[in-house]
């Protein structure tokens, strides 16, 4: 009996690790936050997002012309996004307060993100 009782502990000690990492590597994939940039404007023009987790923010630019430039110099991202093309840029986690993104090629472009 003692022998049954070490043996199936051993079993669950060696099959515990294997279970655990899938799950531990789903919690750590960041939310992703779709952005569209169409008619010198972002699409929606403000998005929510949890306090305190890191995101990706993915942002399509429909212009078939024009480049966009997705900025927020507080938070130093800067990253352009060619026309017709979706980049995706990993965001820090963000403490709450509102955050202003702005399409740098054009300042009336923007995007406010609210972390709650």
């Amino acid at each position: 009996m003692k022998r049954l009782v070490v043996s199936s502990l051993l079993a669950l000690a060696v099959a515990a690790p294997s279970v655990a990492v899938p799950l531990a590597r789903a919690a750590d994939k960041p939310t992703e936050v779709a952005l569209a940039a169409a008619n010198q404007k972002f699409d929606p023009a403000e998005v929510k997002v949890k306090a305190g987790q890191p995101f990706v923010l993915v942002v399509t630019n429909n212009d078939p012309k024009k480049a966009i430039e997705v900025e927020n110099k507080d938070l130093r991202i800067e990253k352009v996004v060619p026309a017709g093309k979706t980049v995706s840029i990993r965001v820090r986690a963000l403490k709450p307060g509102a955050y202003v993104f702005i399409d740098d090629f054009n300042h009336a472009a923007q995007v406010k993100i609210v972390a709650e």
